[in-house]
């Protein structure tokens, strides 16, 4: 198989319509059809990770690296860094050593890939988003006291000469650290077309708005609008407080219909939260659908240029969730994108139930907006770098400080972490890169930016010697990678230990870290192995 193959130069940047300046990445290929909606949870729960503090690999500063952004230009190769290539090595590494994207926290990827293997089955390669699986786990990096992120910047030696793996980690502050988050204004659209009639669609979406309704403040609002053949608004805007019972009744009462038009659901939810928004509140548009979409407007751009739009004149972002077996994935995750939001996957009651109730304040209390991350890795002794992932979430590197390019939108208690495949110059020591994040205050939106960097002595020697979480990380993304391989735009990572040494990774990192959701990674690992025959 081919190995880290690149992307065709000059591929437009779908964020900015312009051509990216910073390598460019394979392009995500389109699923026909549907809307993939699965962040709405995101948007009203929160993070339960616990906050610790990191290894000591990284330093943080509100400062850049000593040689600042962007970093210098690689000196050109010698012949034995010619000699250095190996299988691992992009075709086309970066020219200016920059990599540039907007902060994701989606998890809705690996939500869906574990369902379809515990239901025997194999996830199309072209739904395994890398980044997801490697967010979907609790993380030690150390929190910042207020708005704004902490930067952890650490890595490990693979089995692979020269081949590291680099973890950028960003950590907002715990939610509920700043005191009382602004009122919600969150407009639900449900989608009741006849394939939410299967048990673990519409009726685990009435528990979970339920659930949800109970939780909400009562100075919190929701409305409610259904979507099948046509849309409808069911409850205008409405305030929790005193109303609690008739919202209640709202949500019972939804009943599947007939065929899914998505557009006239999502043109129908932005109109009524426009029409009941809220000033000084946190104003949401929340997607529940199996994302089948199969009536009216079925034209991805359509959809996403409303949403584009009501998103720049009112400030309402979208989140989705999305349930059931049989579930469109890439639209769904273009929409949240386009929306400013995220996505989640609800498989279950205890998924609907982690999401609902456990992450409640997260994303109603904003700690940033408009977030970017830029790694300058040090041409003098890095070779080449890929990273793992985020191939919707690329920015031109130059518009790295340009507050005009849309980047991601981040909430308390949230992590995000970036992995890349590094490969050192023989012999090289030193400086081996700078993380800086930048993001606008929520309030103010003024700019705020924050460092962290890591030599090559702070690269453990090995994956599996490092500490638990680098680990997991690890796990997560050697799982997405033996997944890919179905899609030949894919390259396999360095040091991949195959699925059976992973398996046995995983069962020991679950009890090492007693994590129940590291024990269901190791579960879903065993059973791509069995499915492997």
């Amino acid at each position: 198989m081919e190995r880290y193959r690149t992307p065709r130069p000059g591929t437009p940047h779908r964020r900015t319509g312009r051509r990216r300046t910073s390598r460019p990445r394979a392009a995500r290929r389109l699923r026909t059809a549907v809307l993939a909606l699965t962040a709405a949870g995101g948007l009203l729960l929160t993070a339960c990770s616990a906050g610790g503090g990191s290894d000591g690999s990284s330093k943080a500063s509100d400062g850049s690296h000593r040689n600042g952004f962007p970093a210098p230009a690689p000196a050109a190769p010698t012949a034995g860094d010619q000699q250095g290539q190996d299988r691992f090595a992009s075709p086309s590494p970066s020219p200016d050593h920059l990599s540039t994207f907007a902060l994701d926290v989606d998890t809705a990827s690996y939500e869906y890939a574990r369902r379809t293997l515990a239901e025997g089955g194999r996830p199309d390669p072209a739904t395994i988003r890398p980044e997801e699986f490697v967010n979907s786990f609790r993380q030690d990096y150390e929190r910042p006291d207020g708005n704004g992120f902490s930067v952890t910047v650490d890595g490990a030696r693979t089995n692979e000469k020269n081949w590291s793996l680099v973890r950028v980690g960003l950590a907002t502050r715990p939610a509920g650290d700043s005191g009382e988050r602004p009122p919600a204004a969150l407009t639900f659209v449900i989608d009741i077309s006849g394939s939410m009639s299967e048990p673990g669609r519409l009726d685990l979406a009435q528990k979970s708005l339920d659930t949800m309704t109970n939780r909400l403040r009562d100075d919190d609002s929701v409305a409610l609008v259904t979507f099948s053949e046509k849309a409808e608004t069911v409850l205008p805007m409405t305030r929790l407080g005193g109303h609690r019972g008739e919202i209640h009744h709202a949500i019972d009462s939804l009943e599947p219909t007939y065929s899914t038009n998505l557009g006239a659901g999502v043109e129908t939810g932005y109109a009524t939260a426009v029409e009941g928004r809220r000033a000084h509140a946190t104003n949401r548009v929340v997607l529940i659908s199996d994302a089948l979409a199969n009536d009216g407007d079925t034209d991805p751009d359509s959809i996403l240029d409303r949403i584009s739009t009501a998103r720049r004149e009112y400030g309402i972002t979208l989140f989705g969730v999305g349930v059931g077996s049989d579930y469109g994935d890439a639209l769904m995750e273009r929409l949240a994108d386009k929306g400013d939001g995220h996505t989640v996957y609800v498989s279950g009651e205890d998924d609907a139930r982690k999401v609902f109730c456990d992450q409640l304040p997260q994303n109603i209390d904003l700690t940033a907006r408009d977030a970017k991350a830029q790694v300058a890795f040090d041409p003098s002794t890095v070779a080449d770098f890929r990273l793992v992932g985020y191939d919707d979430r690329q920015v031109a590197d130059d518009d790295f400080r340009d507050d005009r390019v849309d980047g991601g939108e981040v909430g308390p208690g949230h992590t995000v972490t970036a992995l890349y495949a590094v490969r050192t110059r023989p012999g090289a020591e030193g400086h081996l890169a700078t993380a800086t994040v930048r993001w606008l205050d929520p309030d103010t939106r003024a700019p705020h930016e924050r460092s962290g960097e890591v030599e090559t002595t702070g690269l453990w020697d090995s994956v599996w010697e490092a500490a638990p979480r680098f680990q997991v990380t690890a796990v997560a993304a050697y799982f997405a990678d033996a997944l890919r391989q179905g899609d030949d735009r894919w390259a396999t990572l360095p040091g991949d230990p195959g699925l059976g040494e992973l398996k046995d990774r995983a069962d020991d990192l679950a009890k090492r870290t007693e994590d129940r959701d590291v024990r269901r990674l190791a579960d879903a690992i065993g059973e791509a192995r069995r499915g492997q025959g």
